[in-house]
């Protein structure tokens, strides 16, 4: 199980992360770009590539989830009770480094 905080903190220990609010929700960004957003206090949205996002709820089912915006598969939703810390320190450093870039 991960926090919230503890989402936050996994998060915010990449280097060069920040947390701005995105629509009244924390987002986490590196040069501007979201790599991260806490959806709800259950939550996390992970901004993978399409692929990543596939593989992810492929290995991790009762974890991961794909979430769709419009029509387009956008985020790996992450059910933070079900998930560990290491897993999601894994998706986060996989989203940080494709919005470091």
């Amino acid at each position: 199980m991960v926090s919230t905080d503890e989402a936050r903190r996994i998060a915010l220990a990449l280097p060069d992360a920040l947390e701005q609010d995105h629509h009244g929700r924390p987002s986490f960004r590196v040069r501007s770009r979201i790599f991260a957003t806490l959806w709800d206090a259950e939550h996390m949205n992970v901004m993978l590539d399409e692929p990543g996002i596939l593989t992810a709820v492929q290995a991790h089912p009762g974890v991961c989830a794909g979430f769709m915006w419009g029509k387009r598969l956008r985020a790996l939703s992450v059910t933070l009770a079900a998930a560990n810390a290491d897993l999601l320190a894994d998706l986060l450093a996989d989203a940080w480094e494709g919005r470091a870039r």
